[in-house]
């Protein structure tokens, strides 16, 4: 199995090395010669010219893909391994935190930094030679800086088709190919946000000065509306420029967090952005752009089929904190790692928004059912969390019977918290809900076997006695009476008390409220995603049928010059094309994917009943409680936390975990930080590695 990983891995780096090649090649003048006399030969043969230019610029991320996800199905496989210091692993740590740009580890720099130094590459190269072309001002109509100005707004739309290349691939999910590199989808977003700001910036740039010169020229009429029959197709940029720039100022943090729904719907322009985009540049720049869209049509679909049919939520539980714990049906051969979300819809509140939430129970605890925490602060969660607030009356079973649709779960291929000898987890408020997980799933492991970690601290910072409640589904399962492994921090950050034990707090805080949905009907349980290899097979066979029907298209509608390599047919007819073979393989991979899940569904998963549902979970008792911490009206001194910590765990591998508020991400980050090279500086003997993670809880 190892040998089988190690040659996939080099697979995929020969695969990603001669994509990357592609991309450092193009814009020379090497490139741009060989590359116009494999069309001419393309042209004239089977393969035409589209599917030349979609086998090279398309295929390489989609088998990359396809790779990938038979090596993390492999790697799920094998045996968890104990986490060592390595030269690399210092770069996953965090070197520059920052309140306005967030924490940023050594690989993400080092990945910035390789990014701008191919754009400025990319740049230098196609201006260079574009400065080189000039000839005697007399055969120009624009002086010398307006040429510059109108090459530069030219080569600057190129950047922004860079960005636009990588700025799906963030936020794909089940076909996520970020979690070949153990990057999550919750994680990966920025990166999208990065990349969008970044397209936004050259699209202007590219739209400005280009306009900014037909109007110098006095001919900014007659060009904008133009719609030319070959070549670049101005109207078309155009309305692309407008609709990105409306999906991105609706996506600004002052927009988002206050009007989600604004957000939500301009985001679904991206299909007509990125159609007016193919009609823009033409089908040659859009194959380079065209596999994160692919990827991301194909997961849409699968996430689409995933939800039918629809489950019911079994119980609630109604917290002092504003917080709701909903408790699921699955099937029992569901399994998932530790902090993993779930996408929920709720038909009843909204038939179109779909809204991630953490999961706090563990697979290997719960057989039956799935457990998330919600916590009420926006307009869907205030909207749900009254609806189960609403009083019994002669409607009570209707109203009382929720339907819900589900995505996912969507989670790490590995449980890579088990490597570490010692872990310190710090959650801030609704921020504890991966942490819930994961330590159901480390009790849960423990009670089979003696493995890592051996020490858990658990750093937990709440605004009031109120948001302790949380931690009761898991204080029973989590609690070793004789190891006493996991010790527990509470900080209450608001109030002011004294001499007050875990215990005692925990008696005085309001009772949970706990409903019971009421439900004759029998109803499907959460399936969760297909196997990892079954995508790749599925992905594999869409693509060849997209290849297969692009080839056919081109024959039977595009007749070329054999003496020629350039276009005869009118531009907007190829986009056309190509529009159509990949409606056509999209609808065939749907066919397949709708008969295999109908077939799964139908001969293997059982229906769900109440009567396998488990009694309610217990809210609070009097356990071990009183060998842990409260401290009141003060924050947490992660540098005494931390450096007590190191002088227990000499010589170990220690997983910081962190989820909650940026601040107390960016303290913890710095914390880790500063001693971390404190104690590599340092003549230690036995010296604590510490390895940052930042989780982003999702509510």
């Amino acid at each position: 199995m190892t040998k089988i990983s190690s040659l996939l891995k080099l697979l995929l780096f020969l695969i990603f090395a001669g994509w990357l090649s592609v991309w450092l090649l193009k814009p020379t003048q090497l490139w741009t010669k060989t590359w116009k006399l494999a069309e001419k030969k393309a042209s004239a043969s089977f393969l035409t010219q589209s599917g030349l230019n979609c086998a090279v610029y398309t295929f390489p991320v989609i088998a990359i893909a396809i790779v990938g996800f038979v090596y993390l199905a492999l790697k799920q496989k094998e045996a968890i391994s104990r986490k060592g210091r390595s030269s690399l692993s210092v770069l996953s740590n965090p070197v520059v935190v920052n309140k306005y740009i967030g924490i940023l580890s050594g690989f993400e720099i080092l990945a910035v930094c390789l990014f701008v130094i191919f754009l400025a590459w990319t740049f230098y190269v196609r201006i260079s030679n574009d400065f080189k072309k000039m000839v005697p001002m007399k055969s120009f109509t624009l002086s010398v800086w307006q040429y510059r100005v109108f090459r530069v707004a030219t080569r600057s739309g190129l950047l922004a088709e860079t960005c636009l290349a990588l700025l799906l691939l963030p936020i794909l999910r089940g076909m996520s190919v970020f979690q070949i590199l153990g990057i999550q989808f919750e994680a990966s977003v920025r990166y999208h946000v990065w990349l969008g700001t970044t397209m936004i910036l050259f699209g202007t740039l590219h739209g400005g000065g280009t306009l900014l010169i037909w109007g110098i020229k006095h001919q900014l009429g007659d060009e904008m509306w133009k719609w030319q029959k070959t070549g670049r197709i101005y109207l078309a940029g155009e309305i692309t420029l407008l609709i990105g720039l409306v999906i991105w100022i609706t996506s600004l943090p002052q927009i988002r967090r206050k009007r989600f729904e604004i957000f939500y719907y301009t985001h679904h322009l991206y299909i007509v952005f990125l159609v007016f985009f193919l009609f823009h540049t033409g089908d040659r720049h859009f194959y380079m752009v065209l596999p994160g869209f692919f990827l991301f049509c194909l997961d849409k679909i699968l996430r689409m089929i995933q939800s039918r049919p629809e489950t019911y939520i079994l119980s609630a539980r109604i917290f002092p904190s504003k917080a709701i714990e909903l408790t699921l049906p699955k099937d029992p051969r569901l399994t998932y790692a530790p902090t993993s979300v779930i996408f929920i819809k709720i038909p009843r509140i909204s038939n179109f928004q779909w809204h991630p939430f953490s999961i706090t129970s563990s697979s290997k605890v719960d057989k039956h059912t799935i457990s998330i925490l919600i916590k009420a602060e926006g307009r869907w969660t205030s909207t749900l969390c009254n609806m189960l607030h609403s009083k019994p009356d002669s409607e009570a079973g209707e109203m009382r019977f929720l339907q819900v649709a589900t995505e996912g779960p969507y989670g790490p291929s590995s449980m890579d918290f088990l490597r570490y000898d010692s872990l310190l987890l710090v959650a801030g408020g609704i921020g504890v809900t991966p942490f819930l997980s994961i330590l159901q799933e480390i009790a849960s492991t423990r009670r089979s076997k003696n493995v890592l970690p051996v020490k858990i601290q658990l750093v937990y910072t709440t605004k009031d006695s109120k948001g302790i409640c949380l931690l009761d589904s898991v204080l029973p399962h989590v609690f070793d009476a004789e190891q006493h492994y996991l010790q527990l921090k509470v900080f209450v950050t608001r109030e002011h008390q004294s001499n007050r034990s875990l215990r005692e707090v925990l008696n005085e805080v309001p009772k949970i409220q706990n409903i019971h949905f009421t439900n004759n009907r029998p109803g499907h349980a959460i399936y969760g995603l297909e196997n990892l290899q079954w995508m790749s097979v599925l992905l594999l066979v869409v693509s060849v049928v997209f290849l297969a029907f692009l080839i056919i298209t081109n024959h039977v509608f595009i007749k070329p010059d054999k003496k020629s390599p350039e276009q005869k047919t009118a531009t907007s007819v190829v986009d056309i094309l190509l529009i159509c073979s990949f409606a056509l393989a999209l609808i065939s991979g749907t066919l397949v994917a709708t008969i295999w899940r109908w077939k799964r569904l139908r001969e293997e998963t059982p229906s769900f009943s109440e009567k396998e549902s488990k009694a309610m979970k217990p809210t609070g008792a009097n356990r071990v409680y009183d060998q842990h911490e409260i401290h009141y009206g003060a924050r947490p001194n992660f540098k005494d936390i931390f450096s007590q910590l190191a002088n227990e765990s000499k010589g170990s591998s220690i997983g910081v975990f962190v989820c909650g508020p940026e601040t107390l991400k960016e303290s913890v980050a710095t914390t880790c930080q500063l001693l971390s090279n404190g104690f590599q500086s340092g003549g230690q003997d036995h010296k604590p590695f510490f390895s940052f993670h930042s989780l982003n809880f999702s509510l």
